[in-house]
């Protein structure tokens, strides 16, 4: 694969922009979030946020559908929600005397996984495939979710009664973990100034075809990282495993998933190579959510992201870039 040029760069970046700015038009005040969303996406990977109820989380799937001309469903995650209600079930029918498949709601370009701590293991795995393998396998037949694809899925950190908390295994499989929050004061009063429109995602216009969006994510993917870049991040990685705080730190696939999301940065913002400081800002949302804490050092007041910022102060970054 060729590296991206600077031209690619600059359109993909203005392109990049053009989406942040139609999904902001619905979420409003959250453009570092819309963007982290967006990051995801063309990354190709999957989207986790734990954030109170009434936050926007269906406006941001909803409006980032609406932005790429995909299609948008909705799963409202409950104790006696069964697996098939989320892949689909194959039926027998009659008149036809052949088995036909009826797709579930996973089949969309975003699916919004409301409170997905709510369901039972068994259900919560019935994503796992999915979002690892881009497709579904029921009865043996093996059908694609296509492209692009991608789940947000929420957790409510409020009310923990009745839930299920998700396990490592599932956590690390969603490349980025992050929250909404509440909106500024400015945007606050802009929303209740427009309170009468239910939806605002709905008044979205398409910027970019779906097609469009897998040739983004191809190109993306040949954003240039040099090797002293590969070197950081893997030192970064080994230091999370040895962190005295840290229990289980990050894996490979938790290094590999930052140089993803890294590409599509640096992108966004109009290079056609990595930096040093793409890797530190998504430490964060990309890392936290992978390790697991010492549970004596976890109840003595440690988190997972006073241990990301710990290990970035530790490790430094190469201080130059080879030429491309």
């Amino acid at each position: 694969m060729s590296t991206m040029t600077p031209e690619q760069a600059t359109w993909f970046a203005q392109t990049f922009d053009r989406i942040v700015d139609n999904v902001g038009q619905a979420v409003l005040g959250k453009r570092a979030v819309v963007r982290l969303a967006m990051t995801c996406m063309l990354a190709e990977g999957h989207l986790l946020l734990e954030d109170a109820p009434g936050t926007g989380k269906t406006s941001l799937a909803r409006s980032i559908a609406a932005s790429v001309q995909g299609t948008h469903n909705r799963i409202q995650f409950t104790p006696d929600l069964l697996p098939s209600d989320v892949t689909g079930v194959t039926i027998y029918d009659q008149k036809s005397g052949r088995f036909e498949f009826h797709q579930g709601p996973i089949f969309a370009s975003i699916v919004l996984a409301d409170e997905i701590n709510r369901a039972s293991p068994k259900t919560q795995s019935a994503l796992l495939e999915v979002m690892e393998e881009g497709h579904i396998t029921v009865d043996g037949v093996r059908h694609s979710a296509g492209r692009p694809f991608m789940v947000i899925a929420t957790q409510n950190p409020i009310e923990q009664a009745g839930t299920y908390r998700l396990p490592e295994a599932q956590l690390d499989r969603f490349l980025v973990k992050t929250s909404l929050g509440y909106p500024d004061h400015a945007a606050t009063v802009e929303i209740l100034a427009g309170a009468s429109v239910r939806d605002r995602s709905a008044t979205l216009e398409p910027i970019v075809t779906t097609q469009a969006v897998g040739e983004m994510a191809e190109l993306a993917a040949s954003v240039h990282v040099d090797a002293a870049l590969l070197d950081y991040v893997s030192r970064l990685a080994e230091a999370t495993r040895e962190a005295s705080t840290v229990r289980v730190g990050v894996s490979v696939r938790g290094a590999i998933a930052i140089v993803r999301c890294a590409k599509v940065l640096a992108a966004g913002h109009g290079r056609h190579y990595v930096l040093p400081d793409d890797i530190k800002e998504l430490a964060r949302p990309v890392w936290a959510h992978r390790l697991v804490l010492d549970p004596e050092a976890e109840f003595a007041g440690a988190t997972d992201v006073q241990a990301i910022d710990e290990v970035l102060a530790l490790v430094a970054p190469p201080q130059q870039r080879a030429s491309v």
